[in-house]
């Protein structure tokens, strides 16, 4: 057993996840198993991401929130006594052109300099965090396609127990918010119908591109990551609020996902902030989200999707395991 701490930067959130780890083989050989037990978990919203698709550079309002939450972490890692940590760095610092100031601040606060790294082995990571609890499961038919809706990009994986193919594409939900639904500094509410198409179109030309690399359609079982997905979840079952358990490993037929992705492309800011379930970080960029999952579960004929609440940071768990 190995106590871990793992940090996961992306476009929309910073999430650290403390836990102590174990690993055994699989019983069915699909390569090895294991179990996270978990001390800490914690998601801060600091939109890291906020206007690198239109300037190409981190803002320094973004950079001071992300720094904020890593002082924070460094404090909950300390406390807990954590023998290793691994610090990954996703979209928006591999694209912004000041990436050498985040890693020069994440260095100072936490002493470990953050990896950069490709949008392959973004996918690879959520892949093991994902499916490592799922390969003796006898009800998930194998391969799995699984699919992490971020804030920049969204990974395709699909394998069973080792990776058969991986790609990152370009879509995200705060990505399509800002190029489709921001006018004049503000989310537009509710999206018109061009806007939403332009969505699509945008969806669709990612979804090409990932299937010129990943056999999408061969995967039997959808497995869907981030919180997007987990939010979207929420929502099916009606939670009062946002609960982890109830959400990891639920299961959303195609039918409620198209009718949730509907609704939320028709509501306003307040309907949406009204839902109980929802992190208010989640408002404005939560249907963008919904859609790009809705567009897979079509492109490749899914009549659910496995939500999953162990992803990409579960993964650099136990990589540093």
């Amino acid at each position: 057993m190995t106590r871990v701490a793992a940090v996961d930067c992306g476009t929309n959130s910073i999430r650290l996840l403390v836990a102590d780890a174990t690993v055994s083989e699989s019983a069915s050989g699909a390569g090895s198993t294991g179990e996270l037990v978990e001390l800490d978990r914690r998601m801060t919203i600091v939109r890291l991401g906020q206007g690198v698709d239109r300037t190409g550079r981190l803002a320094p309002e973004a950079l001071e929130r992300t720094f904020a939450a890593c002082r924070e972490y460094a404090a909950v890692i300390k406390e807990h006594g954590a023998e290793r940590l691994r610090f990954v760095a996703t979209s928006a610092s591999r694209d912004a052109e000041n990436r050498d100031e985040f890693v020069r601040g994440v260095l100072d606060i936490l002493g470990v300099e953050p990896e950069v790294i490709s949008g392959d082995q973004e996918a690879e990571f959520s892949f093991t965090g994902a499916t490592k609890e799922l390969l003796d499961r006898e009800d998930l038919a194998k391969p799995f396609l699984v699919v992490d809706i971020g804030g920049g990009s969204t990974e395709f994986v699909v394998g069973d127990g080792h990776v058969r193919g991986a790609r990152s594409v370009d879509i995200g939900c705060v990505r399509l918010t800002e190029r489709h639904l921001v006018r004049d500094g503000a989310v537009v509410d509710p999206p018109g119908d061009e806007q939403i198409a332009a969505m699509r179109a945008d969806i669709e030309a990612a979804l090409d591109l990932a299937e010129r690399h990943v056999p999408l359609r061969e995967a039997h079982t959808l497995v869907g990551l981030a919180g997007s997905v987990t939010t979207l979840s929420a929502i099916a079952q009606d939670l009062p609020e946002y609960d982890s358990a109830a959400i990891h490993h639920s299961r959303v037929p195609h039918d409620r996902v198209r009718e949730i992705t509907e609704w939320l492309l028709r509501s306003t800011h307040a309907e949406r902030a009204a839902v109980r379930s929802m992190h208010p970080g989640r408002v404005d960029v939560i249907a963008a989200g919904a859609l790009v999952l809705l567009s897979i579960m079509e492109r490749i004929g899914a009549e659910e999707v496995v939500v999953s609440e162990h992803d990409i940071l579960d993964g650099i768990a136990w990589s540093v395991a």
